[in-house]
């Protein structure tokens, strides 16, 4: 096993993506380590928000790799293997999860995971990776300014224990970082694609133009999200550049 050889716990943390990160600098880590936290006090989420989790409710956690086997034109490909082991494991619970583009995993239209990868690249390559995982287990309330949060407990109304999610969710990504390493990209991307959230269905997206209605119909190898419109013209977005109206 890789991912999940070791694991740290720590109680309270500014962010188990910062903490991951002096690891790595101080030398003191290998492969697949995992850091997880109790609490986080600043947790990290994309485009600078936090990630809001009660103490000891949720699994809040970083994984250090170090895929040198990926260029920093490929570096999506551990978004996309992130998510589907996350995917992977909620679909022995519940079903019907999907992967919203680029990185949150979805119950429904609601929430219940969110991904922040950061990479260390220097030239073409990439020297280290700390992929942040937040998973909603057991909280039920969560502040109002968050839009659609959702947990396992709020779906299946059972208290799970966190120890053994984390466990069987580490399985789970040990198993598709795996297939990373043996090569076998074309199936991870194509399973990312098979599992988006929205995928082929016609919506209203937000984007610097204005609303535009399409659907998604692929993702470039560099993650760019692909809408096709009514009139068969397909346009790439990067991220930051369309939003989803929920």
């Amino acid at each position: 096993m890789i991912i999940g050889s070791e694991i740290i716990f720590l109680s309270n943390v500014v962010s188990t993506n910062t903490t991951a990160a002096d690891y790595i600098r101080s030398g003191m880590t290998r492969e697949g380590m995992v850091i997880r936290a109790g609490y986080q006090s600043a947790g990290k989420g994309q485009l600078g928000n936090s990630w809001e989790s009660e103490d000891g409710k949720n699994l809040l956690f970083s994984i250090i790799l170090f895929p040198n086997m990926l260029a920093a034109t490929e570096q999506f490909l551990l978004c996309e293997f992130i998510s589907l082991g996350i995917h992977d494991y909620l679909n022995t619970i519940i079903s019907g999860c999907k992967i919203k583009w680029p990185n949150d995993i979805y119950a429904g239209d609601d929430k219940i995971a969110g991904i922040l990868i950061e990479n260390s690249i220097a030239g073409n390559a990439i020297t280290s990776s700390v992929a942040g995982i937040g998973l909603n287990i057991n909280q039920e309330v969560f502040p109002e300014q968050i839009p659609n949060p959702v947990s396992l407990k709020m779906i299946t109304g059972i208290n799970y224990d966190t120890d053994l999610c984390l466990k069987e969710l580490l399985k789970c990504l040990d198993m598709r970082y795996k297939k990373l390493i043996t090569g076998e990209w074309d199936q991870i991307r194509d399973d990312y694609v098979a599992l988006l959230y929205r995928f082929g269905e016609w919506h209203d997206y937000m984007t610097s133009g204005g609303i535009i209605n399409g659907r998604i119909v692929a993702v470039s190898e560099s993650g760019c999200l692909r809408i096709e419109n009514r009139a068969g013209k397909a346009n790439e977005f990067a991220f930051k550049e369309i939003g989803f109206i929920i």
